[in-house]
């Protein structure tokens, strides 16, 4: 079956929204189409329906296919956690944490499996796009290299490099990304795409012939600057979010999980651990990649004291990590830091136990049964979300069906729900109780394949 694979001279050049938007308009052409990346490293991550996890790029992508996600669109995913160590998940479950020098040494079976899901997809579907990973150039990791090297060995795909324009350096680093291709790659490229430019295309037109020139490889369109794109990857994105806004949302060191907020993105925004919280209506305590760190680091700041000065003055609301952070204690037999009782931020009455490494992961819809602050207008309503997390909560007065607790004044409340904000229910209560309207763009997948259809030649690529 044909695959098309969208590289980048860099990352966060536009590849994982340029692979949704192919996703999406080859399926509406009719062709049964599946997006691929055989090893992501991100923080944020999806469920899929069988409760396996993936990096969330490749979920919107299967969504904007008009398909459900599925563990081989992304057979390896590695979750950072710091000091050159990762968590590597296979097919969907997290198997251990590794040491990137550790990993490297593991990739015979690693690369079997991609393998195999590649090979899996494209006996099912018509199309499989496939997203690469950071710069396809990079030398030094060739035989390494999943995602570019090996993906593009292996599926013989039309290669597309996408260079951003907005970070500059656009047709160097294509020039240099081309020629800097293992030889067997190089007959693979197919054309340029060049991303994210503010102002005339017309400017262009001498370069976009030198480098045609040059690399005897076509520039197939340029893409203008647009504010609307997929959820973000890594925490680098963060810097793009808003500056201003009613909600704060902390900003840990290990935060995980984001996404979660970018249904309220026109109206947060990310907030240091060393900064004030009194000009928000609202604060938000995310997801994070290992809970007892992040809770130090906040402690280390008196992050925790503002929080607690706070309490019930405005809500304060804890995300997966953000809610065990809010328990009263955490307690590790071992699964993380070795055996450790820590103090939690102490505004739930609930206890948080890390007794094995398994996370729980799956989808979940509960009702809505405790009467925390916001939610407390949608109780009997129904929500949807999914869980990724390790540890056990056991609280006093949960408010979704089993899971969550709040204070007994309602204004603190956490859960283990990912992708709250993206229920209307949800999102409405939260217009409502701060007096505003959010701006959601609803039909933006479509949007950016309109103007992809119009600025690139497809003609070359399917």
């Amino acid at each position: 079956m044909p695959a098309i694979m969208v590289a980048g001279t860099t990352s966060s050049a536009g590849k994982s929204t340029i692979t949704a938007v192919l996703c999406r308009i080859l399926a509406k052409r009719g062709y049964e189409v599946a997006p691929f990346k055989a090893q992501n490293m991100s923080l944020n991550s999806y469920i899929t329906k069988n409760g396996k996890e993936i990096a969330i790029a490749q979920a919107y992508q299967a969504f904007a296919a008009g398909i459900e996600p599925d563990e081989r669109m992304n057979p390896v995913l590695l979750k950072p956690k710091g000091n050159f160590v990762s968590q590597l998940v296979v097919l969907g479950e997290a198997i251990k944490d590794i040491d990137f020098r550790e990993y490297w040494k593991e990739l015979d079976w690693i690369k079997k499996i991609v393998k195999d899901s590649y090979e899996s997809l494209a006996e099912e579907y018509e199309y499989v796009i496939i997203e690469g990973a950071g710069g396809i150039a990079e030398i030094n990791l060739y035989e390494r290299d999943l995602a570019n090297i090996y993906s593009a060995r292996i599926s013989n795909p039309k290669i597309i490099i996408v260079g951003d324009i907005d970070r500059g350096g656009v047709f160097a680093s294509l020039y240099g990304s081309y020629m800097l291709l293992p030889e067997d790659i190089k007959p693979l490229v197919k054309g340029f795409i060049i991303n994210r430019l503010r102002g005339s295309k017309e400017i262009l037109q001498n370069g976009i012939r030198k480098i045609e020139d040059l690399c005897n490889v076509k520039v197939l369109g340029v893409l203008p600057y647009m504010s609307i794109a997929l959820p973000s990857e890594d925490s680098l994105n963060i810097e793009e979010w808003k500056e201003s806004g009613p909600i704060g949302i902390l900003k840990l060191p290990r935060i995980s999980n984001y996404t979660d907020f970018e249904p309220v993105r026109s109206v947060s925004r990310f907030v240091s651990l060393k900064d004030d919280l009194d000009n928000f209506d609202i604060i938000i305590i995310p997801g994070s990649k290992d809970t007892i760190a992040d809770l130090k680091e906040m402690k280390k700041f008196d992050a925790d004291q503002r929080l607690r000065k706070i309490a019930g003055n405005k809500p304060i609301i804890g995300i997966c990590g953000g809610y065990q952070m809010l328990c009263k204690e955490l307690i590790d037999y071992g699964v993380e830091h070795g055996f450790l009782r820590v103090k939690g931020i102490g505004l739930l009455d609930a206890i948080t136990e890390f007794k094995e490494f398994k996370k729980i992961t799956r989808q979940v819809e509960k009702k809505v049964t405790g009467d925390a602050v916001i939610i407390d207008k949608i109780k009997g309503e129904k929500v949807w979300g999914y869980e990724i997390h390790k540890g056990r909560t056991f609280s006093s007065k949960p408010i979704f069906e089993d899971d969550g607790c709040s204070s007994d004044d309602g204004m603190v409340w956490g859960t283990y729900l990912h992708g709250l904000f993206w229920n209307s229910n949800v999102l409405r209560a939260f217009e409502d109780y701060l007096g505003i309207r959010i701006k959601i763009e609803e039909n933006w997948m479509d949007i950016l394949a309109e103007e992809f259809e119009k600025s690139v030649d497809l003609s070359s690529i399917i």
